[in-house]
C-alpha cells in the first residue's frame, strides 16, 4: 500500500445503503479514512465542499441530485477528485462522467482490486488538474500542455513500465528538481533531450513507487 493512500480522506455519496456500508469497509480496510456516507447528490456536494476530502465516490443514480450533476459543481470548484460508479457501462454514460469532471469510474458489482487503481487514478489526475491550473494561465495553454503531459506520460509508461500516476508524479518531481514547467519536461521527454541523468532516474524513481 502507497503511503499517501493512509492520508486519503473521501466522501460517500450512495443511495443504497448496503452498497455504502460494503464500500466503507473497502476503503477502511485499505487504509483510506472515511469523513462523511451521504444518500444523495445535494447533501454529498455539500459535504464536500465543508470538509475537503482528496476524494468524492459519487453514485450516479441518487435522488435529488444526481452523481453526474454533483460531479460537475465538486470538478468545476476544483474541490475534490471524483471517482463515479454506476450498474452501467454504456459509452455515453461514461463520456458524461468524464465530461463532467470525473477523474476515474467503475462498475458495479466491483472489488477491491477495481477499486484501488481507480482511485489512484483519479487522485493522481486531480492533482495533475490543479498543478496546471497553478502553472499555466488559460483554459487553451492548459489544454496544450494537458497533451503534451498525455504524450510524455505514454512514453515514461511504455518506456520505463512506469503506471499513469508514476509517470505524473516524476515529470511533476523533476519539473521542480530542475526549475522547470511540467509543460517543458513533458516536451523533452517527447523529443528525447531529457537527458542520460533523467533516463537513470526515471527508473529509479519507478522501482521507488514498486517499492512502496
Amino acid at each position: 500500500m502507497g503511503v499517501s493512500q493512509n492520508a486519503l480522506r473521501v466522501v460517500i455519496a450512495e443511495d443504497e445503503a448496503l452498497i455504502r456500508m460494503d464500500l466503507k469497509e473497502m476503503l477502511e480496510e485499505e487504509g483510506y479514512s472515511v469523513v462523511a456516507e451521504v444518500g444523495d447528490g445535494e447533501t454529498a456536494v455539500e459535504r464536500v465542499t465543508s470538509l475537503r476530502p482528496d476524494l468524492a465516490i459519487f453514485d450516479v443514480k441518487m435522488p435529488v441530485l444526481d452523481g453526474i450533476s454533483a460531479a460537475e459543481q465538486i470538478a468545476a470548484d476544483r474541490l475534490a477528485a471524483v471517482v463515479i460508479l454506476t450498474a452501467f457501462s454504456q459509452r455515453e454514460l461514461v463520456e458524461r462522467a468524464r465530461d463532467a469532471g470525473a477523474m476515474a469510474y467503475l462498475v458495479k458489482p466491483f472489488t477491491k482490486a477495481d477499486l484501488v487503481p481507480a482511485i489512484e487514478m483519479a487522485v493522481s489526475r486531480f492533482t495533475e488538474i490543479r498543478a496546471l491550473d497553478s502553472e499555466v494561465g488559460t483554459l487553451r495553454e492548459r489544454l496544450e500542455v494537458r497533451k503534451l503531459l498525455d504524450r510524455a506520460k505514454g512514453l515514461l509508461q511504455s518506456e520505463h513500465g512506469m503506471s499513469e500516476p508514476q509517470a505524473f508524479r516524476w515529470i511533476q518531481k523533476t519539473s521542480m528538481d530542475r526549475r522547470l514547467t511540467m509543460g517543458k519536461v513533458a516536451e523533452a521527454i517527447i523529443e528525447g533531450t531529457m537527458g542520460t541523468d533523467a533516463t537513470g532516474d526515471t527508473g529509479k524513481a519507478a522501482d521507488a513507487e514498486k517499492a512502496e
